[in-house]
């Protein structure tokens, strides 16, 4: 028997080019796994009405952990028209799997590392190693929105003064996303952040959201997290807003090591980070939470390069690492990192974005080689 049960998924677009990568990567560090095929995607909720169906919700509870590839997801109208006809009009809702998967196995931490390796020409600067934390289950994405709006929902809110007058335009022209966050989610987050920081030598802590605005939220986000940094005086907190975050990122980006933000503030950031570092084709991620984990990178599916095996496979590759080190097999994780670092410093062997013309697949096989 393997040491591990890996859920196998693949997704949609280059999701399935950049997995291949992995694979052989993974296969010529002769990693102690057994794959599980898992159906998530697009095809899916076309063919079948969901794009998370059932049966992988279930395989996935007889696995480790899930390593996952890339995911197409359209807007409400678009969803409806590609959708069989044979499953129209039956009150079917496309909904994001992966943030679905987030909810259902509360995988309630989002790590995005961005670090740049020396060699890279994409970097910004090569003194950038910061980590985001984004929480990953409430905020913005926690998916209760209304359109048109109900008049129940509507006469609720007009508890708040300020409500009242967005009924004027009439409900089917209304249109509410919520901010829904908990003292809990607020606290596990920042926690995981300062953790994270000690563990790994950084000094500072940096919240960033937008409390003198979203002042219930974002308030109760920026007192929690006074609360939890009293029990780390070693490391120091540093509060931002999201607008002024994102230009200092872009000013001073090296002078930052944890950021710690809500959901859709964490998106924005991890991505603006990724961009300092080489771009998405860098940029991994791992949804974690108590007892299972989902590793991801966070670029799309790329319609347009699927097909092409073009696409840089980098940032699946440290996403695999990420996953390795979650369970534990350090050794390995760092192998893999040198490997990957050595590749990029080398300069030789790389995809179009960094001006070079190898395929995915070679790219891989080089780094399987520094193996």
């Amino acid at each position: 028997m393997a040491k591990y049960k890996i859920a196998w998924m693949p997704g949609d677009g280059v999701g399935n080019e950049v997995m291949d990568a992995a694979r052989i990567v993974l296969d010529a560090m002769k990693f102690d796994a057994e794959y599980i095929p898992a159906d998530i995607g697009w095809d899916f909720w076309c063919k079948e009405g969901d794009a998370l169906p059932q049966r992988t919700i279930d395989a996935l509870k007889k696995t480790d952990c899930a390593l996952f590839g890339a995911i197409t997801s359209k807007p409400k109208e678009e969803a409806d028209q590609e959708l069989d006809p044979s499953l129209r009009d039956k009150g079917l809702v496309y909904f994001s799997p992966i943030v679905r998967l987030r909810q259902l196995f509360n995988l309630h931490t989002n790590l995005r590392p961005c670090k740049a390796y020396p060699g890279n020409p994409l970097n910004y600067k090569d003194s950038i190693d910061l980590v985001v934390f984004r929480e990953n289950t409430e905020g913005m994405y926690g998916g209760v929105e209304f359109h048109p709006v109900p008049q129940t929902v509507f006469d609720a809110l007009c508890e708040h003064p300020k409500m009242k007058r967005f009924g004027e335009v009439g409900l089917d022209n209304l249109a509410i996303s919520t901010r829904i966050m908990t003292r809990g989610g607020c606290k596990s987050i920042v926690t995981q952040a300062f953790e994270y920081a000690k563990k790994h030598g950084y000094k500072t802590v940096t919240l960033c959201d937008k409390p003198n605005v979203l002042r219930e939220t974002g308030g109760l986000m920026m007192r929690t997290a006074r609360e939890v940094a009293k029990g780390y005086p070693e490391i120091e907190l540093w509060e931002t807003n999201i607008d002024a975050q994102c230009m200092w990122l872009v000013r001073k980006p090296e002078e930052y090591g944890v950021i710690v933000a809500s959901n859709m503030f964490g998106d924005i950031l991890s991505d603006l980070a990724a961009g300092l570092i080489g771009g998405l084709g860098f940029a991994s991620a791992a949804n974690i939470g108590d007892n299972y984990a989902v590793f991801e990178p966070t670029h799309g599916s790329a319609p347009k390069h699927f097909g092409q095996n073009k696409v840089n496979p980098m940032a699946m590759l440290f996403t695999a690492k990420l996953m390795l080190d979650w369970l534990g097999e350090l050794d390995d994780a760092a192998r893999l990192e040198n490997a990957l670092a050595t590749v990029i410093k080398e300069g030789k062997v790389g995809t179009y974005d960094l001006g070079l013309s190898n395929s995915t697949t070679e790219v891989a096989e080089e780094i399987a080689r520094k193996l």
